[in-house]
């Protein structure tokens, strides 16, 4: 067997060191200062999702979202892109869906009590009918408060990967999702409006504040 010199061995149980130190820094939470703080506001995130909206699901690290493109009430062009800057509730819905018909009312009342500069509820209809259909819907559950987007198409549901209806994503101003929800959800709760504050706390904070 071909004898190691010392001195390789010494620079091998070196480098074994650092490693073995850089590991139990990380693991101590020692490493990247920027991981770490996504650590916590992951962590805070998820000790929001309590309650009525217990079925949140926070992603442990934000995920930049693919690029969607959808129509306003007038008919033009526009996409998600035209919200970066502000905290975004994106819940896909379609006419047909019965859940959908209970939870527009409470995206309507959470959009007329929080909505602002900081924070918008984008309601996305994916039906395959015209914008017609859908204003008549929002009329007819009272939803005022709420601006019409529709996506005829229905690329947006595989795009975002929502394959059931209603799915709710929550975007971060930067355009990256901060965790989502299959399901309906009562969003004018007080749950749930608290889940809204703490992820405009962690991600879109007052300039006042």
């Amino acid at each position: 067997m071909p004898q190691v010199s010392p001195k390789l061995i010494a620079v091998l149980a070196g480098a074994a060191a650092l490693i073995a130190g850089a590991v139990y820094l990380i693991g101590q939470g020692g490493g990247n200062p920027g991981e770490e703080g996504r650590s916590e506001a992951y962590a805070a995130l998820d000790a929001a999702a309590a309650g009525e909206v217990a079925n949140f699901t926070p992603k442990p690290v934000p995920t930049a979202l693919p690029e969607v493109g959808f129509r306003d009430r007038q008919g033009r062009e526009t996409n998600l892109a035209a919200f970066r800057g502000k905290l975004v509730l994106l819940n896909l819905w379609a006419t047909w869906c019965a859940p959908c018909r209970e939870e527009m009312p409470e995206l309507d009342a959470l959009q007329a009590e929080m909505g602002d500069a900081r924070f918008e509820v984008v309601a996305l209809s994916v039906d395959s009918s015209g914008p017609e259909a859908v204003a008549a819907f929002l009329d007819k559950v009272g939803a005022e408060n709420l601006a019409l987007y529709h996506d005829p198409s229905a690329k947006a549901n595989f795009t975002l990967g929502a394959f059931g209806l209603p799915t709710t994503i929550l975007i971060s101003p930067d355009g990256e999702e901060l965790g989502r929800m299959a399901g309906p959800a009562p969003w004018a709760s007080e749950d749930a409006k608290g889940l809204i504050e703490e992820a405009l706390r962690l991600y879109a904070p007052s300039p006042n504040s």
